[in-house]
């Protein structure tokens, strides 16, 4: 029988001032003022549409965590992020500690508004900083400067949120390994509570894809990595995951829920959630992508639906916990997939054999060689019904 995990929210704001050439996420460029009001409304609308669809209105679960994605959000004024904050949380309680993450670009507007987000409901930020380099942050299309980027984290600091988070990316256009690591330096100066720092990779329907950029080979992306990471580990920032480090107490609740496969649900342009249920359903959503088309009323939110079947659930389920380099009880296997060890057990017993996974009687953990094969080990999850 499955067990319900904990429940986020995400939320998907799909404006930003300019389109990044190496952005593939669902954003928007402005081309006229944002419809704030109208949109608030909308996601408003597409919660209570979820929740009559899966019957979630008698017995709310509790939101352990909420993240507002994009985009840009922070270009939505804080008043309509506390309308929309009030009205999700008198159809879903929020959890005592819950953690609510909002976006934002460094940009002079919107790291104004922190104390402002703070007030009305936001207690974590996420900053998008990438580089503190002009010259990377022009061809990266970035709108904002390096003593803007400073700016917002000693705002963010400021502002007295629980946390914040700096976006840091590496392996840029005609970056040296000494560019990668100034800007990390930059960055632990700033001493955010959390780093994202994860690499720049080309991704279809792309500028960059159809102008691709000189990137660093191979080489020097080894040694940007294996030199940075020293430097976070002696700063005190621990690895959780592939892409995130944090002081001690700091991880990213939100995307913890995601990598332990637990639920969430996603409301506004292009957002996806999955849900779990005690029948034994998993069902995965998409919303409409197209602001137009998602403000327009007469069409429904929801554009795909797909159950989770039992064949696939072990390579979701594994895809996810292989991502975080924490072990993973057996149990969640069990609670979270509905599936028997019996599923996996050929695969397991190869997968130790490889020398890529360790197991102790109530846990598995990747090894460090198994996390050099990653993809061999999750498509032997893949079962041969695909």
């Amino acid at each position: 029988m499955l067990v319900p995990p904990p429940l986020s929210l995400y939320i998907h704001i799909p404006w930003c001032i300019q389109k990044c050439p190496y952005c593939d996420f669902n954003s928007h460029a402005l081309k006229t003022t944002i419809p704030e009001a109208q949109y608030i409304s909308a996601l408003i609308d597409d919660l209570d549409t979820d929740l009559a669809r899966y019957d979630m209105e008698n017995e709310p679960r509790k939101l352990h965590s909420i993240f507002i994605g994009g985009g840009t959000p922070s270009l939505i004024t804080a008043p309509e992020i506390k309308r929309l904050l009030i009205e999700i949380e008198k159809r879903l309680p929020f959890a005592d500690d819950i953690e609510i993450t909002m976006e934002a670009n460094p940009g002079t507007v919107e790291a104004g508004r922190f104390i402002e987000y703070r007030e009305a409901g936001v207690n974590r930020i996420s900053i998008g900083v990438q580089s503190f380099q002009q010259e990377k942050l022009e061809k990266l299309g970035r709108i904002h400067g390096k003593d803007e980027a400073v700016r917002a984290a000693r705002l963010a600091h400021e502002a007295g949120l629980n946390s914040f988070n700096l976006d840091l990316m590496h392996g840029l256009p005609n970056q040296t390994i000494d560019d990668a690591l100034s800007d990390l330096k930059q960055a632990i100066e700033l001493n955010p509570p959390h780093l994202s720092w994860y690499q720049l990779t080309i991704e279809p329907n792309t500028v960059f894809y159809y102008k691709p950029p000189t990137l660093p080979d191979d080489d020097d992306l080894w040694d940007i990595f294996e030199q940075g990471h020293q430097i976070l580990s002696d700063a005190g920032y621990v690895q959780y995951e592939i892409s995130g480090y944090s002081k001690v107490g700091y991880q990213c609740r939100h995307n913890l829920n995601y990598w332990r496969f637990g639920d969430y649900l996603g409301i506004g342009c292009g957002a996806h959630g999955k849900l779990s249920f005690s029948d034994g359903r998993i069902v995965r959503t998409t919303k409409i992508k197209h602001p137009r088309g998602f403000l327009d009323l007469m069409k429904p939110y929801l554009i795909d639906e797909q159950k989770v079947t039992d064949h696939d659930r072990p390579f979701e389920f594994f895809m996810n916990r292989f991502r975080l380099l924490e072990t993973c009880p057996k149990q969640d296997f069990i609670d979270k997939t509905g599936l028997g060890f019996e599923s996996i057990q050929e695969t397991m017993d190869w997968a130790k054999e490889k020398k890529y996974l360790e197991e102790t009687e109530t846990h598995w953990q990747i090894t460090e060689h198994g996390k050099l094969f990653l993809n061999d080990l999750l498509e032997a999850f893949v079962s041969d019904e695909d």
